[in-house]
């Protein structure tokens, strides 16, 4: 795809997003799941929902990419796999049991959400067992989202702050719930 993946978008200095582009990103993202979930007759689970499995092209749209690991559940609505995803990005349910289900990529997807509004990776140095993203924007939700908001997207002096601050806590709250 001509403009690169996501974790392209999200991590290089010479590329930026602003909140209207992430967020239509994101919704992008939100069609292909539910196309991959409910469009076909055999639910697709993705498995690897990740910002570098996110391509984008020369309209910014994106295309959820990368299926080597995807399963197809068949008439049951999760399935069993030894097959691992990514770190950070994998669900409870999957990383210890290696239980699969679309709920599986809610997850991730949760967890792509955050990602992409705190510009923060799954397994940055800062996490570790006891302290996780999905922690740090949780206990942030409340009085201190200006802290794990991307600092690009949000000026002090910005006349939209309030605005825009709102509009990524309600895309935390969603992503929280997605990662429940």
């Amino acid at each position: 795809m001509p403009n690169g993946s996501l974790e392209k978008w999200l991590y290089s200095h010479n590329y930026f997003l602003d909140i209207l582009q992430r967020l239509n990103i994101l919704i992008d993202v939100a069609h292909a799941l539910n196309y991959l979930h409910n469009g076909y007759s055999i639910p697709v689970v993705h498995s690897d929902l990740k910002p570098s499995n996110v391509l984008l092209n020369e309209h910014m749209v994106a295309h959820v990419s990368d299926f080597g690991i995807a399963k197809l559940l068949g008439e049951e609505s999760t399935t069993l796999t030894k097959t691992l995803a990514t770190l950070g990005y994998i669900a409870p349910e999957y990383g210890s049991k290696g239980l699969v289900s679309t709920r599986c990529d809610v997850y991730s997807y949760g967890i792509m959400l955050m990602e992409t509004f705190t510009r923060t990776k799954p397994c940055d140095e800062k996490f570790n067992e006891d302290f996780s993203l999905k922690q740090w924007v949780g206990n942030s939700l409340q009085n201190a989202i200006l802290q794990v908001i991307d600092a690009n997207l949000v000026r002090p002096m910005d006349e939209h702050l309030t605005v825009k601050v709102q509009c990524v806590a309600s895309v935390m709250e969603l992503a929280l719930k997605c990662s429940t």
